[in-house]
């Protein structure tokens, strides 16, 4: 078994977080090393994310790492050259009744107050921005224009190449069988293949989280929920934002779909009740639903051949925020769990702030706001609201 030199931090998943962790990490000078079970990086939850990237939360600590997640996509291209298909084409969460109106209406003062660019638009001037919105029964909806989508395999390609690039070691195939304690500290990190000495580990382990927290004694209530998504056929531009349907449907929540950049529609749904389980099988009742709700929004979607449909998992906690923080009782155990589908959008806000904490710089307001809000020992009292 090798045993390799001691690292700053040791990051257990190297999905979306992990990977933006390690970059922000190795950027900032931290000796950092990232284990996953899989053969390469985002073979989880993150490759059968859709891809939108929205700072429009409920939640004033998520629009504000989402904020920061943006401008860093947003500047990708041009400070490192590379095209990650960003576009800023918007969210719109559309109502076409009235407690949906009331709902989104109610949250402008709070995201507007965190500083997220968000304005409430009538119906006709909404289609103004999405023409093919269905205008029979549309009272109007929000429209965030900074927010928008990129491809979510180039993202992850590129976060983890520019970590190894600062110094980040990666190594795959290395499922994480033990974190070492000693006196209450964690000291390693083991593997069937390696021993990696720590002071810290930080479960970045997706949907998989609380088997990792249970290794030293945490009980991260963090449990699997799957969920369906699926892409058309390639068709001429008709539509910019991410459109967001929360009506609830016969059997589901909310609706999101958007035109990608090649023409292209990717879609996705919540479904009711909850599909509590670890399991990445489609079904037969997904499109189905799925479709009816699209066409219902934008009726020129009738007709438009659907490519594939995959399945996915969203590690939901109880009030669909995550668990970020220290662990209370293991000196050196860092949790950045429970995304609740939001991985991909919070990981490059949420690993700068994961580098701030292993560093042990200040906390600013704002780092100290967060840390509360999402800690893992929190009352889950409350709810985010645009989960």
């Amino acid at each position: 078994m090798a045993r390799s030199s001691a690292a700053d931090a040791v990051i257990i998943g190297a999905g979306s977080v992990g990977v933006a962790a390690a970059y922000a990490m190795a950027r900032c000078g931290l000796d950092v090393t990232v284990l996953d079970a899989a053969a390469s990086p985002g073979q989880g939850s993150h490759k059968a994310a859709i891809g939108g990237i929205r700072a429009t939360h409920s939640d004033p600590v998520k629009i504000r790492l989402c904020s920061r997640t943006l401008a860093i996509i947003a500047s990708w291209e041009k400070e490192h050259g590379e095209s990650l298909d960003w576009h800023a084409g918007g969210y719109s969460f559309v109502a076409y009744r009235e407690p949906e109106e009331k709902a989104l209406r109610s949250l402008l003062d709070v995201q507007r107050a965190a500083g997220l660019n968000i304005r409430w638009l009538d119906g006709a001037a909404l289609r103004e921005i999405i023409p093919a919105l269905n205008p029979e029964g549309l009272r109007g909806g929000t429209f965030s224009p900074e927010d928008g989508h990129c491809s979510t395999l180039l993202a992850g390609h590129a976060f983890c190449e520019h970590a190894r690039r600062a110094g980040a070691i990666f190594r795959f195939r290395e499922p994480v069988s033990r974190i070492v304690v000693r006196r209450g500290r964690v000291i390693e990190v083991r593997t069937p293949h390696g021993r990696y000495p720590t002071a810290v580990a930080i479960n970045a382990a997706g949907a998989w989280a609380a088997d990792v927290g249970r290794l030293v004694g945490e009980d991260h209530p963090v449990r699997p929920h799957a969920h369906e998504a699926g892409i058309t056929e390639p068709v001429a531009p008709f539509l910019e934002p991410m459109v967001v349907d929360i009506r609830p449907g016969p059997s589901s929540g909310n609706c999101y779909f958007y035109q990608l950049r090649g023409g292209q529609v990717g879609f996705s749904l919540t479904p009711r009740p909850a599909v509590e389980r670890l399991d990445c099988r489609e079904t037969s009742g997904f499109l189905p639903e799925a479709a009816r709700r699209m066409i219902d929004v934008i009726p020129r979607l009738h007709g438009i051949r659907v490519r594939r449909t995959w399945r996915g998992i969203y590690p939901m906690t109880p009030d669909g925020s995550p668990l970020v923080g220290w662990s209370r009782s293991v000196r050196g155990y860092l949790a950045a769990v429970g995304m609740c589908g939001q991985g991909f959008m919070l990981g490059p806000g949420l690993g700068e702030l994961l580098a701030r904490a292993v560093r042990g710089e200040p906390a600013d307001e704002g780092d100290a706001e967060a840390l509360a809000a999402l800690s893992p020992y929190r009352a889950f009292d409350t709810a985010e609201r645009l989960k």
